[in-house]
C-alpha cells in the first residue's frame, strides 16, 4: 500500500504539458518523513517476497533527510537493508572513495555506516 497518495491531476487541459505526478507537503521534514517511509514499504515488500530491491540513490543536501529517517527506522523499527542493493546516480571519474567531494564517502556518513 502506498503512503503517498497519488490523486488524478485534472483534465486532459491541465494535465496537457505537465503529467508528473506532485505531491505538495508542509515542510522538507514531513516530505522527507513520508518518502522514507514508502522508500521502507518498497524495502519490506521486496524482503516479504524473498526479492532484491534496486534503489538509485541521489547526493547532495535534498535527500540527507530521507536518508536519516531511513537510518532511525533501521535503528528504531529493525527495517532491514539485508536484500536492499543501492548505485549511486553520480560520482567523479577517478576519484578516491574517502576524498571530501566523493559520492561514496558522502552515501556512506549519510546512509551506510550505520
Amino acid at each position: 500500500m502506498s503512503l503517498i497518495q497519488h490523486k488524478e491531476i485534472g483534465t486532459v487541459e491541465n494535465r496537457k504539458f505537465e503529467r508528473i505526478h506532485t505531491e505538495v507537503f508542509a515542510d522538507s521534514v514531513s516530505a522527507s518523513v513520508a518518502i522514507a517511509r514508502e522508500i521502507a514499504e518498497l524495502i519490506k515488500k521486496k524482503n516479504n517476497k524473498g526479492e532484491k530491491c534496486v534503489l538509485g540513490l541521489a547526493t547532495g543536501s535534498s535527500p540527507t533527510r530521507v536518508y536519516g529517517e531511513l537510518v532511525r527506522m533501521h535503528k528504531e523499527e529493525g527495517l532491514s537493508f539485508r536484500n536492499v542493493i543501492t548505485f549511486n546516480l553520480d560520482e567523479y571519474y577517478s576519484i578516491q572513495p574517502e576524498a571530501l567531494q566523493s559520492y561514496v564517502r558522502f552515501m556512506n556518513e549519510y546512509l551506510f555506516d550505520h
